[in-house]
């Protein structure tokens, strides 16, 4: 456990900084400078726990500290030197004023008013004279700082106006967007109506389907069972109905002279002879028929 001794005099101090001599040293470095500080301020140092980690930030702002503290009475010196020599010039300047009669009670109030604007325009310009070549120097430089202020202004005023269109043109965009996404709202009811009515379509046009397919299997199975195939096709089926006229224009003289037996003379050897001569046209026909069929179907394959 840490040992903890409070006040403002003895800090608290815990084990781990009782190590050694560089402890301890830094301890009282740090103490010193708390108090100072403090002190400085009309306070007086709070009582905390001191632990390594605590002392180490100390010790480094401690440090820090110092060394700035010191750099900064090294320029305060500097200043100080430096007005007392520019008192000192001021002086010798304002003496030999008076001897030549220029003193500064001695001049118009015009006078000491222009010396006085003068000097606060070398003030403003931050030159250390107020000879002509210093004013035309600062105005120079500050005609130049002028100019590259207009550029930048001039360039972020161009900028400005190009940012300014392109947010017009978004806003525009956005407008028709917002109005698009509007009418397709209002749009959203009726294709859903619309989709509901194709669906139902699609639905009878499938169950059509399934019955046209169902139909056309059973009439594949007809024309099956009564041996139609694919050969005989519909110029197949024309060209043998016009064999079939044929046949008849053929036959016909035939079938006429068969309708003529019933005039046939009475005599029966007569009339036997006559109708197997007709038997045997009516044989010769129907065999050139049947070739004729044959040789078409054959054709046709």
């Amino acid at each position: 456990m840490n040992e903890m001794i409070s006040g403002v005099g003895d800090p608290v101090v815990t084990d781990a900084t009782k190590g050694g001599g560089s402890d301890a040293a830094r301890i009282a470095e740090v103490k010193a400078w708390l108090a100072a500080q403090f002190d400085a301020a009309g306070k007086e140092v709070p009582n905390f726990e001191y632990t390594p980690r605590s002392i180490a930030h100390l010790y480094n702002l401690a440090t820090v500290s110092q060394a700035k503290t010191q750099a900064a009475n090294i320029v305060a010196n500097d200043f100080r030197q430096k007005a007392a020599e520019y008192r000192s010039q001021a002086a010798r300047i304002r003496e030999i004023l008076e001897n030549v009669g220029l003193a500064q009670e001695s001049l118009p109030s015009n006078v000491v008013a222009s010396a006085h604007v003068l000097a606060n325009v070398a003030n403003l310009l931050n030159i250390r004279d107020t000879e002509l070549s210093s004013f035309l120097v600062a105005m120079g430089d500050i005609s130049l700082r002028k100019t590259g202020v207009e550029e930048k202004r001039a360039k972020v005023h161009k900028e400005s106006k190009t940012l300014l269109e392109y947010t017009r043109k978004a806003i525009a965009r956005l407008t028709y967007l917002k109005r698009t996404l509007a009418q397709l709202e209002d749009d959203v009811a009726p294709c859903e109506a619309q989709m509901e009515n194709w669906k139902t379509n699609l639905g009878v046009m499938a169950s059509k389907e399934r019955q046209y397919v169902q139909q056309y299997n059973n009439y594949k199975a007809l024309l099956n069972r009564v041996g139609y195939t694919p050969e005989i096709n519909h110029g197949v089926l024309v060209e043998m109905a016009e064999h079939r006229k044929e046949l008849e224009k053929k036959t016909k003289p035939i079938l006429d002279t068969l309708r003529s037996y019933q005039d046939l003379p009475p005599d029966k050897a007569l009339a036997a002879l006559a109708i197997e001569d007709k038997k045997r046209q009516y044989a010769a026909a129907e065999k050139y028929l049947e070739d004729v069929l044959h040789s078409a179907l054959a054709t046709s394959d």
